[in-house]
């Protein structure tokens, strides 16, 4: 989905908490309230909710903490009041309700990873020629409110059109083994 996010470069807050040259990974979790988000009752996932990014990735300019969405304060339901926003990996890499922030030196463990490691890899980039075991990856939809939503299909673009900002994250990496 394209929204108008609301927010700062993570990168500004990474620089003023001034981590040490050890840091190679930034960990973060969410709220872990049940009464609050009652979602958190269902035994799927491990909570608190778990998400993580290399120190280069995190100070990429495209990553952002955003605090609003569509000129207006972030609503509870899309993360308030604070969550991560990583453009070019998929939406789940996109930590709700940050309440702690870590730097880290081994790569830290993720929520969807511990669930299916076979499934969800740690860098969950947008990678169209990586197949998913339940779901096809090569073709989305525009979300536009017409019931013809599902007709209106375009083939993926690897890490969902910003390969120019970021691709040079990933070189040397084999894309397919890291997903």
């Amino acid at each position: 989905m394209v929204i108008p996010w609301l927010g700062i470069p993570l990168v500004s807050i990474i620089k003023s908490l001034q981590p040490t040259s050890k840091a190679k990974y930034v960990a973060f979790k969410t709220l872990h309230d049940p009464k609050q988000m009652p979602g958190q009752n269902r035994s799927v996932l491990e909570w608190p909710y778990r998400e993580g990014l290399r120190i280069d990735e995190a100070v990429n300019p495209l990553t952002l903490f955003a605090i609003g969405m569509y000129g207006k304060t972030m609503p509870n339901q899309n993360g308030a009041p604070i969550r991560l926003v990583v453009p070019w990996k998929y939406g789940f890499k996109s930590i709700k309700s940050i309440v702690s922030i870590d730097f880290v030196e081994e790569q830290p463990q993720t929520s969807w990873n511990m669930f299916s490691a076979e499934e969800y890899g740690f860098y969950s980039n947008v990678n169209p020629n990586v197949k998913h075991p339940r779901w096809s990856q090569k073709k989305e939809h525009r979300i536009t409110g017409s019931l013809l939503d599902r007709l209106n299909k375009f083939d993926t673009q690897l890490f969902n059109g910003y390969g120019e900002e970021v691709a040079h994250l990933y070189d040397g990496m084999d894309l397919r083994v890291n997903f």
